[in-house]
């Protein structure tokens, strides 16, 4: 794999960080009260050396740099994962999943709930992956474009296909070859994100809302309108109302799509811009409408049956959190193991029961049926067919779109 130069952050991937100190998405459960995620792990001297100076470029590794695999030896993984993202019983003290993969295979699972931010956690251990020593870590989950990034710059080791017989067989055809990891050879999909237009009914008052367009035009929704903050799902989903594909746009395109959601905000459409807080804006009506991730939307509704969804006819964005083996791992085939397991229908469906966001694994629903029928049937837990054929995936950017896209969707926003 070619050797690249290890990403700084942008000024907007900054004010992004300073954002999750704040608030940010944490998967949602029945079991929790909704509210954003602990980003309040990053301690205020780490946020001004990330603004100062950007990631130190402490070196370059080659990809794929395992160390001498302990699994046989060692019966152990360290897992990093994103708060309240896993299932875990009503005592909140065990993980029945994973409690369950222990019982079967031996394994002990030193499970760490560390993720509170992509680019915040990027921080932390690329200084280690830069100098090739071991982040402590074997398996980590991030969000897509974060795992393009680790995948480009060599930080992640490609996965042994024996060792995932499951993943293979049963990961939908959904999520099975994004353009930054195609074939799926160093990432596998922990949980889908679809990103749809959400409603209060009865702030609506009898306004229907269908599309983007709705949102940004229609007068009797000024100022009651949200977007977020994720430059991939608000400039995604404006992207496909107009037309164009996210996965194959050019600058100009995506430009256009700046200038048409500038136009709303100059013209006092757009309430604002949030993060996970957009959900509080919904329940009590202060927003009518606003772009927002279905796992939220699932728990939502189970609180307030005003709470609606919509997923435009002109099609819905779809991101993900992956799975990856950071290079110089410990126990990389008892990590490998592990990702298998998840794609085994039962514990899928035991997770996707618990998290309520989008399962990966195709044939979840029969199992998923038996402990939860309603969410089975959910369409933004388990996409039908049809609702499948609308998703599209935001294309990957190289180093230099990344850095020019975020910030000009930070100057719209504010950031």
């Amino acid at each position: 794999m070619k050797q690249y130069e290890p990403d700084r952050l942008t000024p907007a991937e900054v004010a992004a960080v300073r954002r999750s100190f704040r608030k940010s998405r944490s998967a949602m459960t029945r079991r929790s009260v909704l509210r954003a995620s602990a980003g309040g792990a990053l301690a205020v001297g780490g946020l001004g050396a990330l603004s100062g100076c950007g990631i130190p470029a402490a070196g370059k590794t080659q990809g794929g740099v395992s160390a001498d695999d302990h699994s046989a030896t060692e019966k152990e993984i360290d897992f990093s994962n994103w708060p309240e993202y896993i299932d875990t019983d009503d005592s909140g003290k065990h993980r029945p999943t994973l409690d369950a993969f222990t019982k079967r295979t031996g394994i002990k699972v030193k499970y760490t709930e560390d993720i509170n931010d992509n680019d915040e956690f990027f921080g932390k251990i690329q200084p280690q992956l830069a100098a090739g020593q071991p982040t402590g870590r074997d398996l980590i989950v991030l969000t897509d474009w974060l795992a393009a990034r680790m995948i480009r710059l060599g930080y992640v080791q490609k996965l042994d296909a024996s060792n995932l017989p499951h993943a293979y067989a049963n990961l939908s055809d959904q999520f099975r070859s994004p353009d930054w990891d195609p074939g799926r050879a160093y990432s596998y999909v922990w949980q889908g994100i679809s990103t749809v237009i959400a409603y209060n009914k009865k702030a609506l008052d009898g306004v229907e809302v269908k599309s983007i367009s709705d949102l940004l035009d229609n007068p009797k929704l000024k100022g009651r309108v949200g977007f977020l903050t994720e430059m991939r799902d608000s400039v995604g989903m404006t992207m496909l109302d107009m037309g164009k594909d996210p996965a194959k746009f050019t600058t100009d395109d995506y430009d256009a799509v700046i200038a048409r959601l500038q136009k709303a905000v100059d013209k006092g459409q757009i309430r604002r811009f949030t993060g996970n807080d957009y959900t509080s804006d919904l329940t009590k009506g202060d927003f009518a409408a606003c772009v927002a991730w279905g796992g939220d939307i699932v728990q939502l509704q189970s609180d307030n049956p005003d709470v609606g969804y919509v997923i435009p006819e002109a099609g819905y964005m779809t991101s993900t959190d992956n799975l990856l083996i950071p290079n110089k791992a410990r126990h990389k085939t008892n990590a490998e193991r592990l990702i298998d397991y998840y794609y085994e229908p039962e514990p899928a469906a035991e997770l996707a029961a618990y998290v309520n966001y989008v399962s990966p694994v195709g044939d979840v629903k029969p199992y998923l049926a038996k402990i939860d029928k309603s969410a089975a049937s959910n369409p933004l837990i388990l996409p039908d067919k049809a609702m499948a054929a609308k998703s599209h995936a935001f294309r990957s950017l190289s180093s230099k779109e990344e850095t020019a896209y975020q910030q000009k969707f930070a100057k719209l926003t504010g950031a």
